[in-house]
């Protein structure tokens, strides 16, 4: 059974999910995008922006993470990374990894508090880096963990320029997920039929798994892969706003089986979807807008320089990438999250050298914790 804070990353995730849809279908462009991204890596991502947050920044990530207390925040993100994140891959169950990094710049540290909490309930490991005279070299350092924390399904989620001299910290974490079906399909039985997109211009032939296997007892998993499909061919983007205005997550599970129920014929369409993003905009939309103004913004329970003196801070930029591949043998998922944070006043002066010489949506939910670690929906399974 879910609690507070567990409802509330579903509700995150929902609304979330809701927002981007919301967007692409704002951008008019009339070719629906399949999204994926990762609720449990954004909202730990955030989470640990909370921990160092104070007065309208806390209360307005507070309210979007849906958690009444830091406390009971951080509690949700502990038990998220030792439960829904466990791996099980040496029990035979699926492989999760997942890691957590705090780099800030060497001229600063991080507050005691606010570094036991990042390490204690994060499971986060704290690096110093040298943003000011490397940022470059920083940027590939950080994208190099992450690729190598996802297998190499995300080599990069900081994009050029998003690392510079006034940069102070940088909060990434990386997920990989790997699990086979409970009963695999056989790539033998995969045919291809008909999948009707919205557009109306054409019909697609995919490749469709599909099995009749019925067993009778069956081990219970501690993940499951949740296909939600609306009765209309055009009924996607109701069955989301329907999903979101359930405010505490409630769809999610109430609409989970509780039972084993016998079908006939079940069918599913392989398909590979990939997702990036920068969510500053979005976050500011769902509530989170002190995090991003100078005028606002209180970070001041994270850094503090040689003099013991809290340096002012401010949120720059959320990334967030993820990709998912569902084929016969099961799912393959990876996704990464980069609070990038800056120092709101000038630096030193640094001498430099200047040479100009040069339609279906799917959830990877945790059963135990009702955490989800994938979201997303798909338009078009072959793009």
């Amino acid at each position: 059974m879910e609690d507070a804070g567990d409802s509330g990353m579903t509700a995150f995730a929902l609304r979330l999910a809701k927002h981007l849809s919301d967007a692409d279908a704002a951008a008019g462009s009339g070719n629906n995008k399949n999204i994926v991204f990762s609720p449990v890596s954004l909202y730990a991502a955030l989470a640990l922006v909370a921990a160092g947050a104070r007065r309208s920044t806390l209360s307005e990530l507070l309210a979007l993470l849906g958690a009444a207390s830091l406390d009971e925040l951080t509690e949700s993100v502990r038990r998220a990374v030792e439960v829904a994140l466990a791996d099980e891959s040496a029990s035979g169950g699926p492989r999760v990894a997942y890691a957590c990094g705090v780099w800030h710049d060497e001229e600063f540290t991080l507050k005691p508090p606010y570094r036991d909490a990042a390490v204690e309930s994060f499971k986060a490991e704290v690096c110093a880096a040298n943003f000011l005279k490397q940022p470059k070299e920083s940027r590939k350092k950080i994208n190099k963990w992450v690729s190598k924390a996802t297998k190499q399904l995300i080599p990069e989620i900081l994009p050029e320029g998003s690392i510079h001299t006034l940069t102070a910290l940088v909060l990434v974490n990386a997920i990989y997920f790997k699990a086979n079906w409970s009963n695999r399909f056989f790539r033998g039985s995969t045919t291809t039929r008909k999948f009707y997109r919205l557009d109306g211009r054409s019909v697609l032939k995919l490749p469709y798994h599909q099995t009749n296997k019925q067993d009778g007892d069956q081990e219970q998993l501690g993940l499951s892969m949740c296909i939600f499909l609306p009765d209309a061919h055009d009924g996607l983007a109701e069955l989301i706003d329907k999903m979101a205005s359930s405010g505490t997550g409630s769809f999610l599970r109430d609409h989970r089986l509780k039972y084993r129920v016998e079908v006939g014929e079940f069918r599913v369409p392989r398909f590979k979807v990939s997702f990036d993003i920068k969510l500053k905009d979005v976050l500011k939309k769902m509530g989170v807008e002190a995090a991003f103004d100078e005028d606002k913004v209180d970070l001041s329970g994270m850094l503090k320089d040689a003099n013991n003196k809290t340096e002012p801070l401010v949120v720059e930029e959320v990334f967030h990438k993820a990709v998912i591949e569902v084929n016969e043998e099961g799912t393959k998922a990876a996704a990464s999250t980069a609070c990038t944070v800056k120092l709101l006043c000038a630096r030193r002066i640094v001498n430099v050298n200047f040479v100009a010489d040069h339609p279906f949506a799917f959830f990877v939910v945790e059963e135990t914790s009702g955490a989800v670690l994938f979201a997303g929906h798909v338009f078009d399974p072959t793009s």
